[in-house]
């Protein structure tokens, strides 16, 4: 009987390593097998902008919360007028005797002309209180438009169009003069012209006016996009088997409206910083001596040209942040939504 020659059993042996290598072999890729929210992650993280501009932001964050801690530790507070209580702070006009608005190892950012405020701890005080403000007015505004956007795209019929009207009126207001305007208007309905009006009347209101003004754009987005979702397959196919409205709309919508709505947050936060500031400015928002970056760059607008220092620490302030949050939010939109970027 003859033996089996070698090459009669190369094929099987072949075949038998072959076998072994693909079980052991890695199965997809990393990319293939990551979920969205970890391929938003990962891309996020590539985004050498979106991460600087995300530490900025959060430093701010931090800082705003954390100033009471802070001014305490420095030794002083925003209310303190150092320059009327300690001789040799201000000049005869009022304004600081030491170069560059006063700024010297007691003082880290000057004093402020005219009272002699520590303007370190005033610009702590602004940021933390606009940063509040601004955030309460973005969640709100955000809650209220995905309410109202999903309802009428979902819903449609006469809902939709009843809210799509009440949307365009909103969207044609010129918003900026209207809240100039309309908040002492909001303001004289709780306080008598005659009485010092509460801040906390003053946040109130200004929440309410901007939130109540603030929700019609992202209400159009969503409503546009709910149409769209509503027609797709799951939807339907949850519709057959019975779902009820507020489960598809939870189950089905919501989770595929999550990338527009955290664009949109990260896009109207530095908005409402802008706009509550510029409020301030014009003295019908946040008023002294609340410290408030408006405030702080409304009473900068009057002696710039003689203390341009004074002006530098809140402009800069502000313009930083807000730059660094609309680079966040543009990072956050190519991480999710990489088709959007060019």
């Amino acid at each position: 009987m003859t033996p089996p020659t070698p090459s009669a059993a190369a094929p099987l042996e072949v075949t038998d390593e072959t076998a072994e290598k693909s079980t052991t072999s890695p199965g997809p890729s990393g990319s293939e097998s990551r979920s969205p929210r970890q391929l938003a992650w990962r891309r996020f993280k590539r985004d050498r902008t979106g991460v600087v501009s995300a530490i900025i932001v959060i430093c701010f964050f931090v800082v705003g919360l954390a100033a009471p801690l802070i001014a305490k530790l420095y030794g002083k507070d925003p209310y303190t007028t150092y320059g009327l209580s300690n001789p040799g702070l201000l000049g005869d006009n009022s304004y600081p005797v030491k170069p560059n608005g006063g700024i010297d190892g007691e003082f880290w950012f000057g004093v402020e002309p005219g009272l002699g405020r520590d303007v370190f701890t005033f610009l702590l005080y602004a940021i933390r209180n606009s940063l509040l403000i601004s955030t309460a007015i973005t969640v709100l505004v955000m809650i209220v438009g995905v309410v109202i956007g999903v309802t009428a795209g979902y819903i449609g019929g006469k809902t939709d169009w009843f809210l799509g009207r009440v949307i365009d009126i909103l969207l044609a207001f010129p918003q900026q003069l209207f809240f100039v305007a309309f908040t002492p208007v909001v303001l004289n309905l709780f306080v008598a012209p005659n009485e010092d009006t509460p801040t906390w009347i003053v946040v109130v209101s200004l929440v309410s006016l901007l939130t109540a003004f603030g929700w019609s754009s992202i209400a159009r987005l969503l409503r546009g996009q709910v149409l769209a979702l509503r027609e797709r397959e799951f939807v339907e196919a949850a519709k057959v088997t019975g779902a009820s409205p507020a489960r598809i709309i939870f189950k089905e919508l919501l989770p595929n409206l999550w990338t527009p709505i955290l664009i949109q947050g990260t896009l109207l936060l530095p908005a409402m910083v802008t706009t509550e500031a510029g409020l301030a400015f014009l003295n019908v928002g946040i008023s002294d001596p609340t410290p408030d970056w408006g405030v702080m760059l409304g009473r900068a607008a009057q002696v710039y040209q003689d203390d341009i220092t004074y002006l530098l620490f809140p402009g800069i302030a502000m313009v930083v942040f807000v730059l660094a949050f609309n680079l966040l939010g543009d990072s956050l939109r190519d991480a999710l939504d990489p088709k959007t970027k060019r």
